[in-house]
């Protein structure tokens, strides 16, 4: 019995084989593919880039309804590098758990939605060079101070679903009860109303937001490793990740990463963040 067993496990092996072997013999099937190649891109006339419309000062959507922050002001530069015009943008909207998923299914081109480089998410998408640097951090009262992630046992912590703050708490402390949000907006007024005893995130946000809030202190201000934050397009479109490489290494020989910073950064950190703690030239961040 034990023996027919064996036979029968190797005659499916040997199918398995045989069917391999014929498909890479074959001819692949034509199939659609699910991204614009960078011909295509310029043929349309204008680039589908997916950035935040509530991350100031990163992306969000000015009073007069226009989009505005850091990855903005590059996504605007890409335009104009591409088509000789930057109003050659079309910005779409995006969360952070979507990020993946419009590129997926082909709704952007880029995304520019301060996406942090993880192993996980480099599975689904590809990353182009770095250009910014990023940790988490952690936000709370300035009357309840969270100083230490031991304070967080037996409290809630919020944060946004999709995020690498949600990955590092679920992972390296699942003790710790996670109060989730999709958008950025609902994360903080969470906060805001005391539903949870902190907030976490990239740093670079608190300390943005920390500042333009009183009463909130950024009271862990580095956690985990330093990260980059980088372009990101389709699994598989290697001409505008090409094109996006090398429009880094070029824009990081003007120093370009830093005017960014200083048109729509410094405006909000002032003087209290170190630029080369944020900002990375050339797709370096060491």
């Amino acid at each position: 019995m034990k023996s027919a067993i064996i036979f029968k496990r190797a005659l499916a092996a040997v199918a398995v084989l045989a069917g391999a072997v014929l498909l890479l013999a074959a001819p692949a099937p034509a199939q659609a593919a699910s991204f614009d190649s960078l011909d295509a891109i310029k043929a349309r006339g204008s680039v589908r880039i997916g950035v935040f419309s509530d991350k100031p000062p990163f992306g969000f959507v000015d009073s007069q309804g226009r989009n505005q922050g850091y990855d903005v002001f590059f996504a605007r530069r890409i335009a104009r590098d591409l088509f000789g015009d930057e109003n050659k943008v079309e910005f779409v909207l995006v969360e952070a758990a979507s990020r993946v998923e419009f590129l997926q299914s082909n709704k952007v081109d880029i995304i520019l939605a301060n996406f942090t480089v993880t192993p996980d998410r480099a599975q689904k998408v590809d990353f182009a060079k770095p250009y910014m640097k990023v940790a988490l951090g952690v936000v709370s009262p300035a009357t309840a101070k969270i100083t230490d992630v031991a304070q967080l046992k037996g409290k809630k912590l919020i944060v946004n679903k999709g995020t690498t703050a949600e990955l590092y708490f679920t992972e390296k402390h699942p003790e710790i009860s996670l109060l989730k949000y999709d958008q950025n907006t609902e994360a903080f007024n969470a906060l805001k109303d005391r539903r949870g005893a902190a907030l976490a995130h990239d740093n670079t946000l608190l300390f943005a937001w920390s500042r333009e809030n009183p009463g909130f202190v950024a009271g862990i201000e580095f956690l985990g490793s330093l990260d980059a934050i980088a372009p990101a397009v389709a699994k598989g479109n290697a001409s505008l990740l090409n094109w996006l490489n090398d429009e880094i290494v070029k824009l990081g020989k003007e120093r370009f990463f830093h005017q960014a910073y200083d048109a729509t950064l410094k405006p909000v950190y002032g003087d209290d963040i170190d630029p080369e703690s944020v900002v990375t030239e050339g797709g370096d961040i060491d």
